[in-house]
């Protein structure tokens, strides 16, 4: 039996939940990761993820199926076209490609996974500086929820807390992907595209695609996952 302190990583198959596992594996972490098919527009996160874990070596790896689609409310969940184009640097608004409650109901998930393997870490690739204006990446959401789980587990009421782990909360794009290189991240296992083609290629207009493009301009790198037209450079 492993000595190690088992962790819950949330792998979405994107490129800050796959840094975010790297960094779990670097701090010696025993790698339980959960994923999820949740009515999503397309697959290939899912298939992503499944890529990844094995690609890590994950202890167990679950598929999590809910069907967010009954509520809709977001273009990732419901026939809304996803935004193209959007000024994601001064656009404050909370975007349509926000799923409504998305983190919580993941993060719920997690929370029990964590109680069944007796796991006091949860690791999540939220983000609070480069990142879409979701309400729940922030860090204020994060604590909230970390203190909501130590009242409602046993592991937290009998004095074991439970920590929701954020290691890319205060990193740019660009600091994510220099903290993945340096854990020999391959980012081409990753995608991140909200709409990609049939072909699986990136479109590299929506806000994950423009998000994803700025950052690896600013860490000086090429981003090595295909895109729809020839590959693009971030705007400034």
């Amino acid at each position: 039996m492993s000595s190690k302190r088992p962790a819950v990583i949330l792998l979405s198959g994107g490129l800050d939940s796959t840094t975010v596992l790297a960094v779990a594996q670097r701090d010696g972490f025993d790698l339980n990761a959960l994923s999820f098919n949740y009515g999503q527009r397309h697959d290939r996160e899912v298939d992503a993820a499944r890529i990844i874990a094995r690609h890590y070596g994950v202890i167990r790896h679950e598929i999590a199926t809910i069907d967010l689609r009954m509520f809709g409310g977001s273009a990732l969940t419901s026939d809304i076209d996803v935004p193209k184009g959007r000024d994601v640097k001064h656009d404050a608004r909370v975007p349509i490609t926000y799923v409504p409650a998305r983190n919580t109901i993941f993060l719920s998930y997690a929370l029990a996974f964590a109680e069944v393997i007796a796991a006091r870490d949860i690791f999540i690739g939220v983000n609070a500086l480069d990142f879409s204006g979701y309400p729940d990446c922030r860090p204020e959401y994060i604590r909230a929820f970390e203190n909501m789980a130590n009242l409602a587990t046993r592991l937290g009421t009998e004095g074991a807390p439970i920590h929701i782990r954020t290691p890319l909360i205060d990193l740019s794009k660009a600091d994510i992907i220099a903290l993945g290189r340096s854990l020999d991240v391959d980012y081409s296992m990753t995608t991140s595209c909200y709409d990609p083609a049939e072909s699986g290629d990136a479109c590299g207009e929506c806000d994950a695609c423009q998000l994803r493009l700025a950052g690896f301009s600013g860490a000086g790198v090429a981003d090595p996952i295909a895109y729809v037209k020839s590959r693009r450079t971030a705007t400034s």
